[in-house]
Parts: C-alpha cells; structure tokens; sequence
C-alpha cells in the first residue's frame, strides 16, 4: 500500500519547540512518512495513529503517536483518515505492567503493616502504656460497645444489676481473683445480651453476656470462662488487641476513608468482642485460668465440659467456641480441660444452689 496526500496546511510540532514545519506525508509499508523541511522522515505506524477528539477547528484534526505523548500532526486531508485503522480507537494505557506492579506493591505495602508492622509495634507499646491510661481506654470501649450493641437506638445496652446477682457475681470474682499475683480494680460485669459470649477489655474490665450464664449449667461453667478471660487481663492481650486494631483502622482509614466515626467504632467493637489471640495467649490463659479455678477448688474440667456441650448443641460456629478458638484446636481444648483436674480431688461448686439462682437471675 502506497499513499501520497496534499501536504498543505499539514503542520508538525515535535513537542519540544512551540513552534510547527509544514511537511509532506506519504504512506508506505503501513507507516506514515512525515517528511520533515530538514530532509529527514519520520515513520509513524498507522496502527498506532490516534485522532485527538478536542480540536476546535472543523475543517482540520490533529493525529498522535501512541509511543509519544508530546508530538502532534495537523492534517488538512481528511482521505487520510481511511488509512489509519485504529484512528478512533481509545489508545491502550501506557506503562501497564509498571502500573500493575505499583498496585501489587502498594497491596503488599498495607498487608505488611496490618499484619506485622502493626502488631508488632502494637506489642512494644502496650507495656509502656500506664495503669490509669490502659483503664481509661477500657472504660472509653466498654461504653463504645454498650451503645454499639444496643438495638433500640435510645439508650446503651443495660448492664445486669440486680442486687443478689451482684453479690453472687462478685463472690465467684473474688474467689478466683485471689492469693498471690491478684489484680488490683478487676471489674466484670454481665450485659444484658443474648449473646453466648465474654471477652475482655483494656484496664481490668471482663464482659459476660447474659446468654453465657443463660447456657451454662452449672456456676463452675461460668467461672472456668471468666477465669480463662482473668488470664488475659493479666497478660495484657487486650491492650496489646486494642492497639493493633486501633493501628489497623488508621491505615484502612487513610486508604478508605469513614474511619473516624461509626465504622472505627463498629470495628473495634467487632475485633474485640471476638477477638482471637495467638496460639501462645490462648494456651497462656487456659493455664492460668486452670491454676484459678484449682485455688477455688473448682474442677479445670467445667471448661471443657462446656465447650463440648456446645459444640454438640451448636455446632463450631458458636460465638463463643469462635472466640476461644485458635491454633489449638477445640478437641485439644476440651482434652487438656479434663487433663487439668485432679482425678483424686473432691472439688465444689464455686456457688451454692441459692447463690447460683441469683446469679442466674441477674438481669431480672
């Protein structure tokens, strides 16, 4: 294929002087020759000749390289335009791959931080945060959960007070909160909450859901689930979860955006009420939580009597079984519960048949 076209009117700037040639074009072996007035000829392949769509003048266009952002042809001849096939086709986006890679490494960026960066730093300055500070982050998220976990809207999600269950509360938590290594300001409280969970937060604080005590059959059930969560009061593995997930909303907020208001708090909530520590936090507070209820006289095993139970009833998707499931896994769980009683032990219930009816009844 062999073309020649009227080159008058035809202009080319090279992108590097503000200033245009008239040149002459012919097409030949599927080039446009641009005849520059030096002597020299520019071949631009016509496959990759584009027309720009913003020209003023009607009687006139203007043609690009797609292998050249800054040089441009104004062309008269309008025959021209039936030699280049892809003159209104969208021009591909130049450096893809460079493009792709950037985005693989800005993915790979935040995913290092979130995952390691994050916790890590999260757990240097959980041991640096004081008493004072570590209990006034725990109240500020108790009160982000009540009202997160509320469902009227009107008022934050009751906390269970009656006076009887109080008292039944606060003797079980002063039974395994005591002897050597106590913690000074523990506080746990049962939230009205269908709920069959507990958790706990920064400074001291464990959270029991009523559907907890509602699903336990005995106060030994109840009290091998609060000792486990004493266990991480006692490790920290709530501070160091909180400023993890604190970390983690800072970044996603920075990509995301609608991380300062609602959403962080629905997040925290969720990363704390369900929080699952590594495999040596767990197996750290099953310890300590055996070695509680041991000074109670209360048998290791009520753990994993409940955990099996509810397995049975509700299958491993039960909130709480997600909760205080982590590496170790739930057969293991139940196992090394029963391996921590003592076989030759006459253990007692932590609560006598009054004391475990109030506590049983105490969100009425």
């Amino acid at each position: 294929m062999s073309a020649g076209f009227n080159g008058f009117g035809s202009a080319y700037f090279d992108g590097d002087r503000p200033i245009s040639e008239e040149v002459s074009l012919h097409i030949a072996n599927q080039n446009l020759q641009i005849g520059l007035d030096d002597g020299s000829t520019l071949f631009w392949p016509v496959k990759d000749i584009r027309v720009l769509q913003d020209g003023a003048d009607k009687n006139s266009y203007s043609l690009r390289l797609i292998t050249d952002p800054l040089a441009r042809l104004f062309v008269t001849d309008k025959t021209l335009l039936g030699y280049l096939p892809n003159a209104t086709r969208r021009a591909p986006p130049k450096g893809r791959g460079r493009l792709a890679a950037w985005a693989v490494a800005a993915v790979a960026a935040v995913a290092l931080q979130v995952t390691v960066l994050v916790p890590l730093l999260a757990d240097r300055l959980a041991v640096f945060i004081p008493p004072a500070g570590e209990r006034a982050l725990g109240e500020a998220t108790f009160e982000q959960i009540r009202n997160a976990l509320d469902e009227t809207g009107m008022a934050p999600l009751a906390m269970c007070e009656n006076p009887a269950g109080v008292r039944a509360l606060a003797q079980m938590t002063a039974a395994l909160n005591a002897g050597e290594g106590a913690l000074e300001g523990l506080s746990v409280t049962v939230l009205d909450h269908e709920m069959i969970n507990a958790f706990a937060l920064p400074g001291g604080f464990v959270v029991i859901f009523k559907g907890l005590i509602d699903q336990a059959k005995t106060p030994d059930e109840v009290a091998a689930v609060l000792a486990h969560e004493i266990g991480h009061v006692v490790s920290r593995d709530p501070t160091r979860h909180a400023l993890r997930s604190a970390g983690s909303i800072g970044i996603l907020g920075l990509l995301f955006g609608d991380f300062a208001g609602g959403a962080a708090v629905l997040f925290l909530t969720e990363r704390l009420i369900s929080a699952t520590y590594s495999q040596k936090a767990e197996t750290d507070a099953d310890t300590f939580g055996y070695a509680r209820l041991e000074a109670a006289n209360v048998s290791p095993a009520a753990l994993g009597t409940m955990f099996e139970r509810l397995r049975d009833e509700h299958g491993e998707g039960n909130e709480l079984l997600n909760h205080f499931l982590s590496h170790p896994s739930l057969g293991d769980r139940i196992e090394n519960a029963r391996a921590a009683a003592d076989a030759t032990r006459d253990y007692a219930a932590i609560l006598d048949d009054a004391a475990w009816a109030d506590l049983q009844a105490i969100c009425d």
